[in-house]
Order: structure tokens, then C-alpha cells, then sequence
């Protein structure tokens, strides 16, 4: 009867269980209400007791500004001790109050109890006021942090707590040291410098750059002259007091130093501040810290890129501010600078990514720039420039520039061509340049005897590496640098000169012995060379003929001779010993500035002859080698006909030509061979309206149909067939009467130049419907002439063939320098305007063309509002590019590329970079030399009874060699071929070969101009007298028909009469 049943027993534990968990949560309940309670309690005890403390605060204050309790230092100290134990950001007006006491304080005249500062003397507050001050000063500093110099209540207490630190981080305003107390300034000055090292440890350089950032990092600086001298005093006097230790002048370097364009502000704001920096000779500290590497990369690395750039900058304007200590440390500042300019050049590259951003000047890369960077970049811009100065290039190229050259007599300018810019008469300036006399300056030859590893050469070539730096990481402002550099006009006579002194033999052999060493040395002896190339190539792309050939600027007409010697054989032996690229294949720096300079050079030379013949042939390449390279396909024939085809002589380039045509021609199935034939196109041309049938049939062939054989039947004006069977005969004369009209100028596809009369596509060609067609049409056709070897007497503006070849698409191109082949009386005008000594605004131009268009006066604008813009003296150079550039390319921009399209279809534009513009034209137009007879006589061929000892050949032949002029031998030549050029490879190389028939008088059926009479004339010759019957031709067959005269008198004056009336087949 006592048992308890199981499930009883265990509901009894439940409860017993439950109870005890209800008894711990309710002591768990009432231990958290009791720390509620408790902190609730410490809460409202601490917002009272904040609250009495602040109406204390408050009170005291009041009872000080209302003049009811008199102020000491004890009062002031024991309420800056409250506040700053209950301070929070709500008190930064109590705060405010209080460093306005604590200054108020500092200003009472012979009361030493009422100065804040006197309680450091007190024994037993010492230290906790030293604690105090630090504090505030600290609490100023994080005040300082949050404003913004731009607001006006900002500004205000900016200044506040600028005076708290300026104050009390040094003893000189403080009153109790002056009279008896002088014996307590050490104490007192170590006390300044105790909170000066505690501030600087809690990071007192950061709160400074902030401050300055904001306030300088902008384009119009916000921060006042009172303002920036505090701030700049406050950067400078841990240094000072630290004895300019190197972790100071780390501290001031990074956050001081690299605030954008500081020195450029103090310059201009506070002189005070700049005569500082040199009585403290902080240039030189500065120098002398960076010149050791691993300090130099630890200052780049905590700046990064854009900010290395802001000390890059202040440190070059205080070198160009302080000449004297740039002279004497000058190695060590080229030493840093470069340095410095290397990691940026390294960062930029590091940080490239899809994700890039612009830097005006270092380029795109992926690290992002703050606006006020941004902002400020021009000032910073404007600083590095100093180093491309004239002040500071003096400075530090004196050991070149101090050389004295030795005088010689001025060399008269090249004399003008009278036809031709390519024919400029340069013989006696070439006797000048080779003569060995003692006028002419020794810089012309390279004469050694300079050590490479001495001083002086070792720092010239330092220099120049930092200058090479400053253009390859200086990316934006590159032009500017380069500009600069050419400013001085004899700096690069004398570096030429310099170089030409290095090494034991001068020149050329040192710089190719460096190419094949790593050393240090020899990247040292190179970056001179680019620097040189580089300045040089600037500086002949920026001159007019007339300074080069007539003023010769910088350069005498004979040392550009010599350069081009120089540049041309390094160039060679780059390509040919395989030495332009790197192990990854990529092209050198080096490579690329020689390559530049050499080849401005030529074509500059091109444009107008300044050097000997044959001055840019190589004479130990043999063709025939080359010619075996190309076709094994070596790398090293490639790149030289790629980069240096001028080394090659013209008519082994212009036989290559015609080799590589010939492929093409095999490749399409062009040729005829015993297993096949190519494709033949038949076009009917009517001869009353030839370019019209022409275009029609011919313009909508494919480049294939055009560039394979065409076989032509003309149709007579009464609609009957011509007889005659076109073996390429019937063709050219179809090409040569085509091309012959359209560059008609009366058709107005194509005007002529002024003086010269060569063509270029007329502006006004708008006027014909399907102008642009008809300018493709032309271009394919004389493709089609230039593809066959068909030369034409087409003289084309060298400006146009320069389009035609992409030369205008060069980095180097100059729209000002091509002006003169069209018009040589505008080129002068234009460029006196540069010239121009007064104020070019009262010359009354803007920025516009005004033109008579078909008796319409009409105004083009140069730019955007260009007719409202005045042409000034700053903006009188871009005037002169846009108005070139305007007259070559602008106006005729849609007809030459119209003209461009066709020529480029029949002919590969990569054909052509082996020859210059007037190389191209000779393509054209044959050779411009004089006609080789013997040649000619050797390649005719003779009909109808004529052979060479034939009595009227051998008269023919004496006639043109001892009666005929030049002049006259070229209209023979073009009354029988239709071109007053031979051809480019000889007369072996005219199709139909040059041909010579006898005809009668008395045969009526023999109009000389189908193949029945060339048959018949082949196997009779007439006995008959040909009495008035003058000579006649046939240009489609390069034949003349020539009667059997019995008296050699009577053949001079008939063929004579004939050509100069250019007969032809009609006045027979």
C-alpha cells in the first residue's frame, strides 16, 4: 500500500525539476534587471554628471566673457580638465571657447600667473599639463582633419587651431622666456619638442597633408597666405628640432613634399617660407636622402604613382629655384630623378588592365586619380616642365654646351630648283661638306679620343638616360619635353659633337660594339644616342625648308650629311647583323629612334636634295645576294626591305617590283602557259566617246578582270569596226588616251599646281555627278598602267603621291613641309606669317580660308567658329598646320580617297614602301634621266626592209645623238610611245619593244596603223621618192613610221617638224 507507481515518480521530478529552473530564471531576471538597473543608473549618474560638467563649462565661459571672474592658468587648466573628460563632438564649440582662452591667456602683458604656459613650471602639474596640452593639440589636429578650406566658418577655425599648434610647438611667442625667464627657454624648448614627438607619433604629417591636400589640390588653392605659412612653419619644426633625421625627412618627403604643386604655391604666397627652405638648405638634404636606392624606392612605394609625380614635381621646381645646389649636386639629382621617374614608369606598367583610367600625364592606367589630383595636375604639369627649361637643361648640359665649336665661314643656302625639287644643284655644297679645311667644324667627322669611363661621360650619358626616362614614362607631355630639349640651338650641334668624340675611333664603331654588350655602360652610351635621335628627329620635323636649307637652324647642312651617313650605316647593320629586337621578338626604343631620325632625314632629302648621289646606297650589299634571301624567305632581307629599301639601288627595287608582279600574275592565272590560258575581257569603245565606254564596262569589273588581259576594239564614228587585232597594242593606246583625257585639267577631275603644273584632284570636282566614281575609275586605271609597266606622262603633285602612299598617316608627317608642291608662292606667304616679329592680330586673319568657287566667294573654316577666331601670336602656328593641311587633305579628302581605293585594288600598297614619293612617280613615268641611245638602239626592232646599218637608221641614230637637243630627244621619244620617259629598267623592258618600219609613199593602203600594213611593210621596200611625207608613229605599238628619204637633211627636217607638231598616225 506505500508503493508509488512509476509514472507518479516521475511527474514528481518533473515539477521538481521545473521548479528549480523557475527559481534559476527568476534569479537570472533579477540579476539582469540589477545590472539594468545599475547601468541605467551609471548612464543617467554620467549624463548628469556630463551635464553639470558642460554648465560648469558653460558658466565659466560666460562669467570670463561677461569680465565677472577674473582668468589665470589654474581655472583654465582645471576646466580644460573637465571638458576634455566628458568630450564628445556636440563640445566642439566649448572646445572652440577653450582654445580661444587658452590663446587669450598666452597674449596678457607681465601677468606670468594668467599664461596657460607658466603651469609647466609648476612642480607638481608639470606633468599632468603636458598630458593636457597634448590632448588638445591632438584634438586640434582632429579637428583640423574634418574641415573643409573652402567654407568660410571652416576657414575660421582652421586658423584657430593652427595658432594652438603654432603656439605651443614653440617657445619664440611666448612671453614668460622674454627678460629674466630667457634661462628657461632650453627647458621649455624640450618640452615643445616632447609634444612635437608625441603629436608626429600619432600621425600629426597625415593631419598636415589632409589639410593641404584640400586646401592646395585644386586649380584655385583655398588656403590663405597666413594659412599655409602656419601650416608649412608646423611640417618643418619636428625636422629642425630632430636635426634633419632621416625618418623625419622621410615623414616630411611623403606627406609634406608630395602634396601637389606645394612649392609652386609657396613660391607665390609665401616668399618667407621658400627663403626658409634654402637657409635650411633643404634641397640638398633632400637629395642627398633620396640619393640612396633603397630610401628612394621605400619613398616611391608608400607614394604610388601619381603622387611620386607631385614630389617629382616640387623637387624639379626647387632645383630650377635653386641654381647653385642643382650645380653642385647636380649627379645626385639626376641620379633621384631618374630613379623616381623608373618606378613610375614601372607602376604605370604594372597597373595596366582592362580597367584602366586616364592620367593626364603618365596615360592610362588601372590605379584611380582623385579629382583634386586631377585638378591640380596642370600646376604639377607646369613644374616638371622646368626640367626641360632652359635654366635647368643649361645647368645640367654645361659640360656639352661650354664646348666651343669651332667657327667657320656661314654656308650659302642650296639654290632653289628651277623645275624640280629633286633636282637641287648641290654640287659645290658637297665639295664643301668633303673638303678637308680648316673653316669647317671638327664635329663633322667622328675623331674619338674621348674615355668612355670618365667623369664627364659618365654624367652626360646619366643626363641623358634621365631625360630618356622622362619620354618614355612621361607619355602625355612627351612633344613638350622634346620641345624643350630643342629650344637651345646648339645643344644638339654639340651633343652630335660629343658623341662623334667618344671611344677611341669616334661614332659609329663604339655604338655598334654597345649593341652586342649588356653592361650598364653601354645602356648608358645608347640612351644618348636615342635622346639624340629622338631631339633631332623633332626638331627637323618642326623646321621649314627655309630654316633647314636656307637659315640652317641648329644644324649645317653638312652635318646633316654626316648624321644620315652615321644613321644610315647603323641602321643597316641593326637589320642586317639581326640586332632591332629583344629576346621577345619585340622591336627596341633604340631601334625605333635611329629608324625615325634616319628616315626623316631621307625623306626630308626626297623632298629636296641635300646629299650627294648614290649617299643613301649601301655598296657592300650585293643585290643579287639580297634578291637570293628574299626568295628562301630570311628574316633579315624582309625587315631591310621593309625599314631601308633606299640601301638597295632604284632599279633593282623597280625590277623586285616587277618580279613581284609577275607572281601575282602567275598565282591569279594570269600568264599564259602550255597548259592553259587566262580569262580574256573584250570591251567595244566607241573613239567619239572613249572615257565614257570605258568607264561603264571597266568600273564594275572585279580587281582580277581588271589587273588580267583586255582586249579593246574601237568603233568609228560611223559605228563600223576598226580593223586591227589588239595584242596589247589596241590596250595602251585605250589606257594612254583614257588616262590622257581624264587628267585633262578642262575636265576639272584634276587641277595643276601653280608653277610647276603638276596634278592633283581639283576641290571643284563636284560639278561632274559620279565624281567620286569616276576618281576610283582613274585610280584603277592607272593601277592597270602601273601593273603592266605601261608608263604615262602623268606629273603628279608630290603631296598627292605622298597621300597615295600613307606617308600623311606618319607621326612624323608635316603638312607645312609638302606645301610647297602646291603652291610654292602661298608656302612663303604662310610662312612668313610665322616668322612675323610684330603682333600678328593686326594682320586681321582668322582662323578661315576665304576662296572664289566658280566666281563665288566662299568661307572654309579651319575649326569649328574658326571665322570668328583671330589668328594671334600664340595660336599663329596651329593657323599655319591647319591651313596646309586644309589646301592638301581637307578640301580633296573624299577625291583622294576615292582615287586611293581604286589604285589599291590593282595595286598592293605594301608593293610601294619601298620607294619614295618621287621614286613613285619615276614608276609612273619612267625614268627622268637622259635617254641612253645606245640602249635604245640596242632593243629596236626593224621592219619592212630597215636594219641597223640600214643608210636611213644610221642617219636616224646620228641625227638624234649630234642634232637633236635633250629636249627634242624626249618628244621623239614621246611621239613614238606617247611618254617623253624610258622607261625604269631600259629600253629591254618597254612592251611592245621599240619598233622602226620603212613605208612608201605611193602605198594608199598603208595607213600605219593596222597590222595588214605592218605585214606588208615587212616584206617590201619602196624605191620611190617619199617626197613631202613626214614621219608618223604609232603609240599603241611603240612604232615609228619612217619613209625612205634619200637625203639625211630632209629626214632631220621632216622628223623634226613632226615631233614638235606631234603628229601621230592622223598627218601622215
Amino acid at each position: 500500500m506505500f508503493t508509488v507507481p512509476q509514472s507518479s515518480k516521475s511527474d514528481f521530478l518533473d515539477k521538481a525539476r521545473q521548479a528549480r529552473e523557475e527559481r534559476r530564471g527568476q534569479k537570472d531576471k533579477e540579476k539582469a534587471a540589477t545590472n539594468i538597473q545599475a547601468l541605467i543608473r551609471r548612464f543617467l549618474c554620467r549624463c548628469r554628471l556630463q551635464k553639470q560638467i558642460r554648465k560648469e563649462v558653460d558658466d565659466y565661459f560666460q562669467a570670463s566673457e561677461a569680465g565677472t571672474s577674473k582668468r589665470n592658468a589654474l581655472s583654465i587648466f582645471k576646466i580644460a580638465r573637465k571638458l576634455l573628460f566628458i568630450y564628445q563632438l556636440e563640445d566642439k564649440m566649448r572646445f572652440e571657447k577653450l582654445c580661444r582662452a587658452i590663446l587669450a591667456s598666452m597674449e596678457v602683458e607681465n601677468e606670468p600667473k594668467v599664461w596657460y604656459v607658466s603651469l609647466a613650471l609648476s612642480k607638481d602639474l608639470t606633468i599632468p599639463w603636458l598630458k593636457q596640452i597634448k590632448d588638445v593639440l591632438w584634438l586640434c589636429c582632429q579637428r583640423l582633419k574634418c574641415l573643409k578650406p573652402d567654407i568660410l566658418q571652416d576657414n575660421k577655425m582652421i586658423t584657430l587651431y593652427l595658432t594652438m599648434l603654432v603656439t605651443f610647438t614653440d617657445t619664440s611667442t611666448w612671453r614668460i622666456v622674454r627678460g629674466k625667464g630667457e634661462a628657461l627657454r632650453p627647458a621649455l624648448t624640450r618640452i615643445c619638442e616632447n609634444i612635437m614627438g608625441h603629436l608626429n607619433q600619432k600621425g600629426f604629417y597625415s593631419i598636415l597633408q589632409i589639410l593641404l591636400t584640400n586646401g592646395l589640390a585644386r586649380s584655385k588653392p583655398s588656403l590663405s597666405k597666413g594659412t599655409l605659412t602656419a601650416v608649412f612653419t608646423l611640417s618643418l619644426r619636428p625636422v629642425i628640432a630632430a636635426h634633419f633625421s632621416e625618418n623625419l625627412l622621410r615623414s616630411f618627403l611623403i606627406h609634406i613634399m608630395s602634396v601637389p604643386a606645394i612649392v609652386c604655391h609657396l613660391n607665390v604666397l609665401t616668399p618667407e617660407c621658400m627663403a626658409s627652405i634654402q637657409t635650411h638648405d633643404l634641397l640638398r638634404k633632400f637629395i642627398l636622402f633620396l640619393s640612396r636606392e633603397e630610401q628612394c624606392l621605400d619613398i616611391c612605394v608608400c607614394l604610388e604613382g601619381s603622387h611620386t609625380l607631385c614630389l617629382l614635381g616640387n623637387l624639379i621646381h626647387l632645383g630650377f629655384l635653386t641654381e647653385k645646389v642643382l650645380e653642385e649636386e647636380a649627379n645626385h639629382f639626376v641620379k633621384d630623378l631618374t630613379d623616381m621617374l623608373s618606378y613610375c614608369q614601372r607602376y604605370v606598367s604594372q597597373k595596366k588592365s582592362n580597367l584602366t583610367h586616364w592620367h593626364p600625364v603618365l596615360g592610362w592606367f588601372s590605379q584611380t586619380v582623385d579629382y583634386g589630383l586631377n585638378e591640380s595636375m596642370p600646376l604639377v604639369t607646369k613644374q616638371l616642365q622646368y626640367l626641360w627649361g632652359v635654366s635647368v637643361i643649361r645647368t645640367l648640359f654645361n659640360d656639352v654646351l661650354s664646348k666651343k665649336l669651332e667657327s667657320q665661314e656661314p654656308t650659302p643656302p642650296p639654290p632653289q630648283p628651277s623645275t624640280s625639287q629633286n633636282n637641287l644643284p648641290v654640287k659645290n655644297l658637297f665639295k664643301r661638306a668633303f673638303q678637308k679645311s680648316a673653316s669647317v667644324r671638327n664635329i663633322l667627322k667622328p675623331v674619338g679620343g674621348k674615355r668612355v669611363d670618365s667623369v664627364e661621360v659618365q654624367k652626360v650619358c646619366s643626363i641623358c638616360v634621365l631625360y630618356q626616362t622622362a619620354l618614355s614614362t612621361l607619355t602625355q607631355i612627351r612633344l613638350q619635353i622634346l620641345t624643350g630639349l630643342t629650344h637651345l640651338d646648339d645643344l644638339l650641334p654639340k651633343l652630335w659633337a660629343f658623341i662623334c668624340e667618344l671611344g677611341p675611333q669616334g661614332g659609329l664603331k663604339l655604338f655598334m660594339e654597345c649593341l652586342n654588350n649588356d653592361t650598364e655602360e653601354s645602356k648608358q652610351l645608347l640612351a644618348m644616342l636615342v635622346l639624340f635621335c629622338d631631339c633631332s628627329r623633332h626638331l627637323i620635323t618642326i623646321l621649314d625648308d627655309i630654316e633647314v636649307y636656307e637659315e640652317q637652324t641648329s644644324f649645317k647642312i653638312e652635318e646633316l650629311i654626316t648624321i644620315s651617313s652615321f644613321l644610315n650605316t647603323f641602321v643597316y647593320k641593326m637589320v642586317w647583323d639581326g640586332i632591332l629586337e629583344n629576346a621577345k621578338g619585340e622591336k627596341l626604343e633604340l631601334f625605333h629612334s635611329v629608324h625615325g631620325w634616319l628616315m626623316v632625314l631621307y625623306e626630308r632629302d626626297c623632298r629636296r636634295r641635300f646629299t650627294p648621289d648614290d649617299h643613301w646606297l649601301r655598296k657592300d650589299l650585293k643585290p643579287s645576294l639580297l634578291f637570293q634571301e628574299l626568295e628562301k624567305g630570311k628574316k633579315r632581307a624582309q625587315l631591310l626591305l621593309q625599314y631601308i629599301p633606299h640601301v638597295i639601288p632604284h632599279k633593282n627595287r623597280v625590277l623586285l617590283f616587277r618580279n613581284i608582279v609577275t607572281k601575282e600574275k602567275e598565282s591569279l592565272g594570269l600568264i599564259e602557259t602550255s597548259s592553259a590560258s587566262p580569262h580574256v575581257t573584250h570591251i567595244t569603245i566607241r573613239r567619239s566617246r572613249m572615257l565614257e565606254d570605258g568607264y561603264d564596262q571597266l568600273r564594275r569589273l572585279p580587281a582580277n578582270s581588271i589587273k588580267g588581259v583586255i582586249r579593246v576594239k574601237f568603233v568609228n564614228d560611223l559605228g563600223v569596226d576598226e580593223a586591227g587585232i589588239d595584242q596589247d597594242g589596241v590596250f595602251k593606246e585605250f589606257l594612254e588616251e583614257i588616262i590622257k583625257k581624264v587628267f585633262n585639267p578642262a575636265l576639272n577631275l584634276f587641277k595643276t599646281t601653280s608653277g610647276n603644273e603638276r596634278l592633283y584632284p581639283s576641290p571643284t570636282s563636284y560639278i561632274h555627278e559620279n565624281h567620286l566614281q569616276l576618281f576610283e575609275f582613274v585610280g584603277k586605271m592607272l593601277g592597270k598602267a602601273v601593273y603592266e609597266g605601261i608608263v604615262v606622262d602623268v606629273p603628279f603633285a608630290s603631296f598627292f603621291l605622298s597621300q597615295v602612299l600613307g606617308h600623311h598617316h606618319s607621326t612624323f608627317y608635316s603638312s607645312i613641309d609638302e606645301l610647297p608642291s602646291l603652291d610654292s608662292e602661298f608656302y612663303k606667304n604662310l610662312t612668313s606669317i610665322k616668322r612675323y616679329d610684330g603682333d600678328v592680330g593686326d594682320l586681321g586673319l582668322t582662323l578661315s580660308y576665304d576662296e572664289d568657287v566658280m566666281g563665288q566667294l566662299v568661307c572654309h573654316e579651319l575649326i569649328p567658329g574658326g571665322k570668328t577666331m583671330p589668328v594671334t601670336n600664340e595660336n599663329k602656328i596651329s593657323y599655319i598646320h591647319l591651313m596646309a593641311h586644309f589646301r592638301m587633305h581637307t578640301q580633296i579628302k573624299e577625291q583622294t580617297a576615292a582615287f586611293i581605293r581604286g589604285f589599291r585594288s590593282i595595286i598592293n600598297p605594301e608593293w610601294l614602301h619601298m620607294f619614295s614619293t618621287p621614286e613613285v612617280q619615276r614608276l609612273v613615268s619612267g625614268d627622268n634621266a637622259e635617254i641612253d641611245l645606245d640602249d635604245l638602239k640596242k632593243h629596236t626592232v626593224y621592219y619592212g626592209g630597215f636594219h641597223s646599218s640600214h643608210r636611213v637608221i644610221i642617219w636616224l641614230w646620228d641625227i638624234l645623238s649630234s642634232d637633236f637637243t635633250a629636249d627634242e630627244r624626249a618628244m621623239f621619244l614621246k611621239f613614238v610611245t606617247s611618254c617623253s620617259r624610258p622607261p625604269l629598267l631600259g629600253f629591254a623592258y618597254l612592251k611592245p619593244p621599240f619598233s622602226i618600219r620603212c613605208v612608201e609613199v605611193s602605198d594608199d593602203q598603208d595607213t600605219g596603223d593596222t597590222l595588214g600594213s605592218v605585214l606588208r611593210g615587212f616584206f617590201t621596200i619602196r624605191k620611190k621618192e617619199p617626197g613631202g611625207r613626214l614621219p608618223t608613229s604609232s603609240t599603241c605599238f611603240n612604232l615609228l613610221k619612217l619613209p625612205n628619204y634619200s637625203k639625211k637633211s630632209i629626214l632631220r627636217d621632216k622628223l623634226r617638224y613632226a615631233i614638235s607638231m606631234n603628229t601621230g598616225f592622223e598627218l601622215s
